[in-house]
């Protein structure tokens, strides 16, 4: 079984089919069941484990297969099919990562060097979520559950002896860097948060330092909703006011798990007429969106969308660059220690079958050694009978691979000889 990652992100494709292939948490369960049932031939891939983490900025199948090729293809189809996407077009932007790739790309990824603000921290948490989620749905086998664990320690170091947090710049900082450019002091802004999760909870913290003139939170769920509000100083609404009370708030920041836009271009424009064109700020933090692209067109509205933040906060990273260097060092001592263990992995087939050879050999020999001494043969011509058979046994397969490597070239035999002899001085001098 081999490791094997295939995804996109907001470096490789756009924002407009990001949206379409994202995994919302409540359907990845489902998805990777599928996913296994459906790759688990050998035309397939064999796929035997899966994770998926599905975040704003990417989507990524983490699997472990006995095929890597074929699964690559697959993996690339299940997803097309699934989303109902064109998979030429996916193909073109998406990566498809093997073995010791995959390894280092889920270490960066953890470590915040993947992501479109350098160093962010929510990231390590998307991948802790989407490996319980993995979990509870069956798709952790050993390959994956070894590669989590290191990649959150791996994370962890990184974090705990770089700087690469230092000064981050985040979607939420950059979100009020943005208001205060249209609106200057936001002391006489109305701000509505639209979800009541992470991300929103960030933002809302970031506004709320600036002290406006109001906060409102909106969210399906009302309880929710009323508990952030509370902590907010601000109140709370239902979803279905949203219609009704949008043209109140000068800034609205949205980041639900909703798959479908629950801002609309009809909502907007009315807003607009009664706010007899005072302009709006709007943020979407959502994959899918929350907000129609046809809002970003109207007069009066500024819409700002994860990748609108993303070239903004990446302009802020050059102090960062050194503690870059530093972590990507870390990276790789830790993937050369993987895939240590990833060798050590591929050598168990091979170690058990040494082992039942041995021991096929011993029980053969031995009851050969018992038929002789039941028949009254001398106990010590029997030890020494038994003794001189193993050994040749032993020794039959090494002596013959010596025999073999006659006919190759030099440089290989000498390699073997070498293995050979060292095995051979190790284990006289243990005794």
């Amino acid at each position: 079984m081999q490791l094997l990652t295939l995804g996109i992100n907001h470096q490789t494709a756009p924002l407009a089919l990001r949206e379409r292939v994202a995994f919302v948490p409540d359907e990845v369960s489902s998805v990777i069941a599928r996913l296994r049932d459906r790759l688990s031939d050998r035309d397939a891939g064999h796929v035997t484990e899966a994770a998926i983490v599905s975040t704003c900025n990417r989507t990524e199948l983490y699997v472990a297969a006995e095929k890597p090729e074929a699964a690559g293809d697959a993996l690339a189809q299940f997803i097309a099919t699934t989303k109902q996407v064109d998979a030429g077009e996916l193909r073109k932007v998406s990566y498809v990562l093997p073995q010791g790739n995959a390894v280092r790309h889920a270490f960066r990824v953890a470590s915040g060097l993947d992501s479109m603000v350098l160093g962010e921290p929510q990231i390590l948490g998307q991948m802790k979520q989407a490996e319980r989620l993995a979990r509870d749905a069956g798709g952790m086998g050993l390959l994956l559950n070894h590669l989590f664990q290191r990649t959150f320690a791996v994370a962890k170091e990184v974090r705990s002896t770089t700087e690469i947090g230092a000064q981050s710049v985040s979607m939420a900082a950059a979100s009020v860097r943005v208001a205060e450019r249209i609106f200057g002091s936001l002391a006489d802004s109305h701000i509505l948060f639209v979800g009541a999760g992470e991300m929103i909870e960030l933002c809302a913290a970031h506004f709320a330092a600036r002290q406006p003139k109001s906060i409102t939170v909106a969210n399906r769920t009302e309880d929710r909703a009323h508990a952030l509000a509370g902590r907010l100083h601000g109140h709370a609404i239902g979803l279905s006011e949203l219609p009704s009370s949008m043209h109140k708030y000068d800034i609205v920041v949205s980041c639900t798990a909703s798959t479908l836009p629950i801002i609309g271009l009809g909502m907007v424009e009315r807003a607009i007429k009664a706010r007899r064109h005072r302009p709006m700020f709007i943020v979407d933090l959502a994959v899918p969106r929350d907000v129609e692209p046809e809002v970003a067109r109207l007069g009066d509205v500024y819409v700002y969308t994860v990748d609108d933040l993303g070239r903004i906060v990446q302009s802020g990273t050059e102090a960062r660059q050194a503690a870059v260097a530093q972590a990507e060092a870390i990276i790789e001592t830790r993937v050369r220690d993987f895939e240590t263990w990833l060798r050590g992995r591929d050598a168990v087939p091979v170690i058990q079958g040494l082992r039942t050879r041995a021991d096929d050999l011993r029980s053969h020999e031995l009851e050969r050694a018992r038929r002789r001494l039941a028949a009254g043969d001398d106990a010590e011509a029997v030890l020494e009978q038994l003794a001189h058979s193993l050994t040749n046994k032993f020794l039959h397969a090494p002596l013959s691979a010596l025999h073999e490597a006659a006919g190759d070239d030099e440089a290989a035999r000498a390699r073997l000889m070498a293995t050979l002899a060292r095995f051979y001085s190790h284990s006289s001098s243990d005794h």
